[in-house]
């Protein structure tokens, strides 16, 4: 049986799909070894980017070696904006349950607790989330704030309320718990954390004021 030579259209075929399939650029001598023997690759390349010329993807060189790619006014289709999850580390985690089950409650309560100091950081990071926010000022010497859970705190935990919280039993078990609670500190409802009658809520434009405030008495 006679064999004829490929045509130029089929050599041009064969280096357009050596060049899809490649995991990189392919250099004219790495097309070569793999067309018949005296087949123009140059005539090839240059027709597929002549083709290509324009459109969505194109042809070109790469240090002697070619490969197709997005063309550059396209390239901000190819852009992926993910929303990288941020884990909680073991103190945010802590702050958050004390939080939950003692709210509202200031920075000095949520310290009492864990029995060591709280980072700013930690609640810095608790607020940007969304899962604590500022609820109020207690009716007590510097007026310090008050955090409570916030909405996407029950939206990321799959609660419904504050009812659904877990028994303080199983927030040990699952280690978010392993404090010791001071004596003299009870553990309250964390259903009733809009009750308190000892705190003054939050005038507008002090979310985002200090924890606490100073009265200035001006001397006679």
């Amino acid at each position: 049986m006679i064999q004829f030579a490929p045509d130029h259209l089929e050599i041009e075929r064969r280096v357009e799909a050596l060049l899809f399939a490649a995991a990189g650029p392919l250099s004219a001598a790495e097309i070569a070894r793999r067309l018949p023997e005296g087949a123009d690759v140059g005539g090839a390349i240059s027709a597929l980017r002549e083709r290509y010329q324009g459109r969505g993807v194109e042809l070109e060189c790469v240090a002697d070696r070619w490969r197709f790619r997005t063309a550059p006014d396209l390239s901000f289709m190819m852009t992926e904006e993910r929303e990288e999850p941020r884990r909680l580390s073991k103190a945010a985690l802590e702050t958050l349950a004390i939080i939950a089950y003692h709210q509202p409650c200031t920075r000095a309560e949520i310290e009492s607790v864990r029995g060591v100091s709280l980072s700013k950081g930690t609640l810095d990071l608790l607020l940007e989330m969304g899962f604590v926010r500022l609820k109020g000022r207690r009716r007590t010497p510097g007026r310090p704030v008050t955090y409570a859970t916030a909405d996407k705190f029950l939206e990321h935990f799959s609660l419904s309320s504050l009812y659904d919280l877990p028994g303080v039993a199983e927030m040990k078990a699952a280690g978010l718990l392993d404090l010791s609670i001071p004596v003299g500190f009870e553990v309250p409802d964390p259903s009733r954390a809009g009750d308190d009658e000892d705190e003054t809520p939050l005038l507008p434009g002090e979310e985002d004021g200090p924890e606490f405030a100073q009265d200035f008495v001006s001397e006679d």
